[in-house]
């Protein structure tokens, strides 16, 4: 991370060196929250939870992305190395079902012995690498037999609409890449008797406002590429901020019913049989945790 080129921005800062990266993240490694999380799919979450933990920083710039404090401002606290493998082993300890790691792409270099080393001293829930899709595919790479389970977004198939709301117009063949590798490491779903995912892959896709036509270019790239073998998250929890609809006047309202029921039925249409739905109403209510890990 001297000069780091680990995600696709290739920013190059020297990290190592103190200074931040696009991503908002130097060496050292910054967690906003580590707690028990029951807004996963229920795979994931379960009764007992899932063990998530909110990294700092973000390689996107997702106008209105709902973690804006932790993704664009970089707000958390430092780690170290002995202290998160603690955090893992305490979540276990919890209940959790799993432990998982919210956006940490920019800091997995150093997840990987943290990761190895709690695995040593006796953590057995599966691994989630709950990420963006805007990796490169030697990133992901790095957590081959490690990583139990993606969960990862696949946010736009058009590069004009990933430049204009997310500033990076390479989103699309990114997330092809990123996804390619991570079947190459979890080909098939596993799951216990509970129903909880102990390996696998979801992609997740948020619908936008206005944007059918490319939630069915997104779900019909993935099912054609990967079949029933990567399970669909489509999510309806889109709320709008005004941070964003004072630039994007069309991102200023909610998903109607009718467009979200237009992607649901296209996805059937197609064949799809692993799919997880949101019930109506859940743009309503708060998915944005309290951050409490400040500096």
């Amino acid at each position: 991370m001297e000069e780091c080129r680990l995600c696709p921005r290739r920013c190059g800062a020297n990290r190592v060196g103190g200074e931040a990266g696009f991503c908002g993240a130097a060496s050292e490694i910054r967690i906003a929250r580590a707690a028990l999380h029951f807004w996963e799919e229920p795979c994931i979450s379960g009764r007992e939870g899932s063990g998530t933990v909110f990294f700092s920083g973000c390689a996107l710039r997702c106008v209105y992305c709902q973690n804006h404090a932790i993704s664009h401002e970089n707000f958390g606290k430092p780690v170290s190395c002995e202290e998160l493998a603690n955090l893992f082993l305490s979540l276990e300890r919890q209940g959790a079902n799993n432990i998982n790691l919210v956006t940490p792409d920019h800091f997995i270099p150093d997840l990987v012995p943290v990761m190895r080393a709690a695995r040593g001293r006796g953590l057995s829930v599966p691994f989630v690498v709950n990420c963006s899709g805007y990796e490169t595919a030697g990133l992901i790479s790095r957590l081959d037999g490690l990583a139990d389970i993606y969960l990862t977004d696949f946010k736009y198939m058009d590069p004009e609409k990933a430049a204009k709301y997310s500033g990076a117009g390479d989103y699309p063949e990114r997330a092809k890449e990123s996804l390619e590798e991570m079947h190459r490491q979890v080909p098939e779903a596993v799951f216990d008797s509970r129903g909880i995912m102990k390996k696998g892959i979801i992609v997740r896709h948020l619908l936008l406002p206005g944007m059918v036509r490319e939630a069915e270019k997104i779900i019909s790239y993935v099912f054609d590429a990967y079949g029933d073998s990567v399970f669909l998250s489509l999510l309806r929890q889109y709320t709008p901020f005004k941070r964003a609809s004072e630039r994007f006047p069309e991102l200023g309202r909610r998903v109607t019913k009718r467009e979200y029921e237009r992607m649901v039925d296209f996805a059937i249409g197609l064949g799809v049989n692993n799919a997880f739905l949101q019930e109506a109403g859940t743009a309503d209510a708060s998915f944005v945790p309290d951050w409490d890990m400040g500096a």
